[in-house]
């Protein structure tokens, strides 16, 4: 009899144990964002000014002066990282030639190099969450290569925040890649991102999603506001060119504002809340600020999810500006304009950001819905296979709003009928998610589910 009712209680458990739902927490998440340095942050952007200039005009031979010396500073603090973590970084320099009939900014041939460190995945080695900032910086005239530019914020600011993520992400192992990028030519046309997201496209990369950091350390804004914490991202509602099907299935199922940049954009704002503490993401629905652009776009362009994170109260007398006084006011992207805390808090934000996607199973693919006139939705995608992957979450949210409102952990099932919810008042997506608790990017359904 003590043998039957233990091969009972071990069955139980057994079933326990498979239908357990993951933590709602990695709490090696937040040990990530304490660990991002705000004086190493400091230290990073002071060395970036000290090169002078990083305009792409600028001299590509000096070793203190100039856009050559800090690409190979860069390249060299990558280099150090991996000799730290016993060569887990990739590191390597990318590059593309503009021609000079190609752009009226850049007036002879130019090469423009970018500078990338590529920490390799476990499970999914070519699956790429991806950080960027710039390397270039510019004064009032953009064609302007040898005045000085220290580029303090724009963009020293987003290229230090991407050297100490790689320096706090060397620490741990992920299923999936992460890409540290410092991309060049931004002021004169994006081009360092047109290079790589164009090379990427031909090379087959399955990139998850673009995390662009375009000036993440000014806390004072031209409106007078002071502001610490809030930052904003920036996304596109759906690719630029879409399918005629897609066309249609917006209008008549909804998902204008559910494409992969946006949900990317969600799941910045979620993990912010969820692992930071006084810091709130305002998600801005527009490609970038209005008639202006950024390093994200060249990503968006070729299909590749992407967003832009930066300050919530630009200083616009501290942008593209020569060094000077005028009436009284003071002109140029300085030092002294940078908040190094609030640099590091945006910091950790990607870092947290880039380690939770690495870390969990790949989104589902293919999710249909159906529910038309009936009493319940019904949600259905192909399976994942992965060894990191616990179940899936189903969220929905009422149309206006801009964030999942609900969800539900549905284990492994891939068939999922939602009673009591009607199809027609709220808006749905499905996540995958990890052993260790942490969830894919949502993806939105894009067929239907025939009626039985």
């Amino acid at each position: 009899m003590k043998l039957f009712y233990a091969f009972f209680y071990l069955l139980g458990s057994t079933l326990c144990i498979q239908a357990q739902v993951p933590p709602s927490d990695d709490m090696r998440l937040y040990d990530i964002v304490d660990n991002v340095s705000a004086d190493r942050i400091e230290k990073d952007i002071k060395t970036l000014v000290s090169f002078g200039t990083r305009h792409s005009l600028s001299d590509t031979v000096s070793t203190t002066r100039g856009i050559g010396a800090a690409r190979r500073w860069i390249k060299q603090e990558f280099e150090q990282i991996s000799s730290d973590c016993n060569g887990c970084l990739e590191v390597r320099f990318h590059k593309g030639l503009v021609k000079a009939e190609d752009s009226r900014r850049i007036p002879i041939d130019t090469w423009i190099v970018n500078v990338m460190a590529i920490k390799r995945g476990t499970l999914f080695p070519d699956r790429y969450i991806i950080m960027s900032g710039d390397i270039d910086s510019r004064v009032s005239d953009p064609l302007d290569g040898t005045s000085d530019s220290p580029g303090a914020n724009d963009n020293a600011s987003g290229m230090a925040g991407v050297i100490e993520a790689a320096r706090v992400l060397s620490e741990y192992d992920f299923e999936s890649s992460i890409i540290f990028l410092g991309l060049s030519g931004e002021e004169q046309g994006l081009f360092g991102g047109k290079f790589l997201a164009a090379d990427a496209k031909e090379w087959g990369w399955n990139i998850v999603g673009v995390i662009n950091n375009d000036m993440i350390g000014n806390i004072t804004g031209i409106d007078g506001v002071i502001d610490n914490s809030t930052f904003r991202v920036f996304s596109e509602p759906n690719p630029p060119n879409p399918e005629e099907q897609e066309l249609i299935w917006n209008r008549f199922y909804g998902g204008e504002v559910d494409g992969p940049s946006r949900q990317l954009a969600r799941y910045i704002d979620r993990i912010t809340d969820q692992y930071t503490t006084n810091l709130d993401a305002k998600m801005i629905y527009r490609l970038d600020r209005f008639g202006r652009g950024g390093h994200h776009r060249p990503f968006n362009d070729e299909g590749f999810p992407g967003v832009r994170i930066m300050e919530t109260h630009e200083n616009y007398v501290m942008q593209h500006q020569d060094i000077r006084v005028e009436d009284g006011v003071a002109y140029g992207d300085v030092i002294e304009g940078v908040n190094f805390d609030y640099a590091a808090k945006l910091t950790g934000v990607n870092a947290i950001t880039l380690a939770s996607i690495a870390w969990a199973p790949p989104a589902p693919e293919f999710v249909s819905i159906g529910g038309a006139v009936q009493p319940s939705t019904r949600l259905k995608w192909d399976a994942i296979e992965a060894e990191n992957l616990a179940g899936y979450k189903v969220y929905w949210r009422e149309t206006t709003s801009p964030q999942w409102e609900y969800s539900k952990f549905v284990g492994m099932d891939t068939d999922v009928t939602l009673d009591g919810i009607i199809i027609d008042n709220y808006l749905f997506g499905v996540a995958a998610v990890g052993k260790n608790g942490n969830e894919s990017v949502v993806t939105y359904p894009k067929t239907l589910i025939p009626r039985r």
